[in-house]
């Protein structure tokens, strides 16, 4: 490139080459610059995945200015700690589960206070903290930090360590940094609101839980995983008993609440791996992988136990009180398809609804006595 400069100089003995070789230094970062966004730019178009586009940001930052080390931290939903989305460089391995207070080090101080951060002699800064080197085993030196600020506050912190300050970080450099910044944030705001929409059009609004056009994916990708690994399925379906007295007594509203608080007590008593879902009205599906049907009875009967046993609405001065019709359906035995299984699981179910209520019925079995 000097070569190049030198004959342009030659041919114009006015131009003082080491002011042409900085107009085209300074031109080849711009195009770098350019080139850097309408990258990032059509990846953000192209995508909602999320990972793709951070990593695509942080990678062609990483070209541009070269840190040993950089980092893109995410805020939790309190934004209390920040967590590391993407770690590179010396030791990042062991920054996989670390988490950083708000406010606390350089990252933590951009992040609470929504400001760049630039500084190149880190441990002479107030508020460095040596933890996550004594964590990773590396020396941090030079340090510039920006926040990624969404609509609702800050949401995360781009982080570069031991940048080389001069030659490949100007000034000029931070505002590049911030307009990454932005991709990101609009990239985490897109992946946030979408992920909103996708719970949306999955969860009831009433009791949180799964609704009954969830279960049918659920059920028949557990299905396949049943069949495939040979293992047990079963699922329960769950009628409350005499729910139209509670609306017909304390209202729709108080109705809607304790259809709430059942489903919370459910849902708190099951296994990380089960699923409930609320099927329509006053009936709830419970979906319990690798479980055959005498394990799903032992389950049914403690739900029914604590179903029964339960204060519901106290806080709301009413102290009600609730029975329900369980019935069990289990794959293979019951049925190899979705329809087959809830089918067989409602005419169970339904068994105990015509007879004394309050009561389980396994499919293919006569109605458990209650006591």
């Amino acid at each position: 490139m000097r070569e190049s400069v030198a004959m342009d100089a030659a041919r114009d003995p006015g131009q003082d080459p080491s002011a042409l070789l900085d107009e085209v230094i300074a031109l080849r970062r711009e195009v770098r610059r350019l080139s850097l966004f309408h990258e990032v730019g059509k990846e953000l178009a192209s995508t909602l995945d999320l990972s793709r586009v951070l990593t695509t940001i942080m990678e062609k930052l990483s070209q541009l200015l070269h840190p040993d080390s950089w980092s893109l931290l995410l805020a939790d939903e309190r934004r209390e700690t920040l967590s590391f989305e993407i770690a590179v460089g010396p030791g990042a391995s062991e920054l996989k589960h670390a988490r950083v207070k708000m406010g606390r080090g350089l990252a933590g101080w951009c992040a609470e206070h929504g400001e760049a951060v630039v500084v190149t002699d880190a441990r002479s800064d107030p508020r460095f903290d040596p933890t996550f080197d004594s964590l990773t085993g590396a020396t941090t030196r030079r340090v510039v930090c920006v926040p990624i600020s969404g609509r609702d506050g800050t949401l995360g912190v781009i982080e570069l360590v031991n940048v080389t300050f001069g030659e490949r970080f100007e000034e000029e450099d931070l505002p590049t940094l911030r307009h990454l910044a932005d991709y990101a944030a609009i990239a985490i705001d897109n992946a946030r609101y979408v992920a909103r929409i996708h719970e949306l059009t999955i969860t009831d609004s009433t009791t949180a839980l799964y609704n009954a056009r969830h279960l049918a994916f659920v059920l028949d990708a557990e299905l396949y995983r049943a069949a495939r690994f040979d293992y047990p399925l079963s699922l329960v379906f769950v009628d409350l008993d005499r729910f139209k007295e509670v609306n017909d007594r304390h209202g729709h509203e108080t109705g809607s609440r304790l259809l709430h608080g059942v489903a919370e007590l459910l849902k708190r008593h099951l296994r990380q791996i089960d699923s409930a879902f609320r099927y329509g009205g006053d009936e709830f599906v419970l979906l319990l992988p690798q479980t055959g049907k005498a394990d799903a009875l032992v389950v049914v009967q403690r739900l029914r136990h604590l179903l029964r046993t339960a204060r519901l609405l106290a806080d709301d001065g009413l102290d009600l009180t609730v029975t329900a019709s369980f019935g069990i359906a289990s794959s293979p035995d019951d049925g190899r398809t979705r329809s087959d299984l809830i089918r067989r699981a409602d005419e169970a179910m339904y068994q105990v609804k015509q007879g004394a209520r309050d009561g389980i019925v396994l499919a293919g079995a006569p109605p458990l006595l209650v006591p």
